[in-house]
């Protein structure tokens, strides 16, 4: 676990907009290295309104700050059918562990129940008819009725228990009954000299999108993660875990053509890769300029990087346009983007790798180029396959099956990675 500063939290579409896009900038103070596509996940915290309702709903108030500790057991049979509650480390906060502390930083209050929470709090009411409604959710045979209850409307655990007020959970059972608060993971968008701000400290910054809509029932639904990283103020420190990515970025491919697809926040794991491209580029001419002491011209030895960038306005959602327009006249970078509702037909990322077909033929068939693809995991991944298929088949006067194979081999050989979400 790092400790971090946020420095920055700006909104990047405007607020007519449908969408709340977040620029994160974090620091921390010692020095850590990360590559592109490397994962920052952000442990959010319960707001504390909720905190208060669940206490209050729970009867919990006297209990609530009280200093408690978290002790190791004999397996119970239970725990075959309940999990394992999670064991907090209290080492990143420096008062003493309450429950009230418990349900801020690491239980789930606003997570759709499952089946075992039904079973679990059956336990804990008086009401004959609330028991046997939520044992009615435990059913196989009324799979349907919980799902309508609870996945199709994104009903929470709170709402749930604000139903069912008979439900009174012994405070002590309370890690076991509520799901662990999970972290939500967010592709590193910087790279390059963007990754220090200073002698030792160390930058991260992130690309955001604020999850909120109507559900069903026409009720405002919002992530625990986004209402929190929604009101996040400069100088607020956050508790993340750094891991690293799939796409897996050698220095040694330096020299190689790039074609990155990354499409709303996907372009975060590309802007990072640019901007170390862009490092390697500038590491690249020092050191010619140092071997030979005369400034160096002519082609500077990075590969081409093309850049295809789907949004839905231009206007609105066309992240980091100013650092592309900066950044071509840098280094041999090209961006090419789609905006599906700029014009009656819907274009996408897809479209203009067609549209620029033989540059993309050229670049991977001739030059060793890589494939980078990083977004939503819904139909985008399947579709620019497709593309790349369709591509070679025209320009290489192959069969389907070939053109898939040598795609297959692409990937093999690590010249085509992806990395969805």
């Amino acid at each position: 676990h790092l400790l971090v500063k946020v420095k920055q939290n700006r909104r990047l579409t405007p607020q007519s907009h449908w969408q709340d896009v977040r620029h994160l900038e974090l620091s921390h103070p010692a020095s850590i290295k990360y590559n592109p596509g490397d994962v920052l996940t952000i442990y959010p915290q319960n707001s504390a309104q909720d905190v208060d309702q669940i206490i209050q709903l729970m009867e919990w108030g006297q209990y609530a700050d009280q200093p408690i500790q978290f002790e190791s057991t004999n397996q119970m049979e239970e725990a075959d059918f309940y999990p394992v509650p999670p064991a907090p480390s209290n080492k990143l906060h420096s008062e003493p562990l309450t429950l009230r502390g418990v349900l801020v930083h690491y239980l789930d209050i606003r997570a759709i129940p499952r089946r075992s929470f039904f079973s679990m709090i059956a336990h804990f009411t008086n009401n004959d008819m609330h028991r046997e409604r939520l044992l009615e959710f435990t059913d196989p045979q009324y799979i349907d009725e919980l799902y309508d209850y609870t996945t199709r409307p994104r009903r929470s655990i709170l709402e749930v228990l604000q139903e069912f007020d008979s439900v009174k959970i012994p405070w002590q059972w309370a890690a076991n009954a509520l799901p662990k608060l999970r972290g939500r993971q967010f592709s590193i968008a910087s790279g390059g000299s963007c990754k220090c701000i200073a002698e030792g400290q160390t930058n991260f910054e992130l690309l955001a999108a604020i999850v909120k809509y109507k559900t069903v029932l026409k009720r405002l639904r919002e992530g625990v993660c986004t209402r929190y990283i929604t009101g996040l103020q400069p100088g607020t420190i956050l508790n993340v875990t750094l891991q690293e990515g799939g796409l897996g970025v050698r220095i040694s491919e330096a020299t190689q053509p790039v074609i990155l697809v990354g499409p709303g926040t996907g372009v975060a794991p590309m802007r990072s890769l640019i901007w170390e491209r862009y490092h390697w580029q500038q590491d690249m001419l020092a050191k010619r300029q140092s071997a030979t002491d005369v400034p160096s011209s002519g082609s500077n030895g990075i590969g081409e990087t093309i850049l295809f960038f789907g949004g839905r306005n231009q206007e609105a959602d066309f992240f980091y346009r100013r650092e592309w327009d900066y950044l071509d006249h840098q280094m041999p970078l090209k961006v090419f983007a789609a905006f599906s509702r700029d014009q009656p037909a819907k274009i996408y990322v897809q479209d203009i790798l067609k549209q620029q077909a033989k540059l993309v033929y050229d670049l991977l068939h001739f030059k060793n180029g890589i494939v980078y693809v990083c977004g939503s995991s819904g139909k985008m991944p399947r579709a620019v396959r497709a593309a790349l298929v369709e591509i070679f088949v025209i320009f290489g006067r192959i069969e389907v099956s070939i053109a898939e194979d040598y795609l297959q081999a692409m990937e093999k050989e690590g010249r085509y990675k992806q990395e969805t979400w």
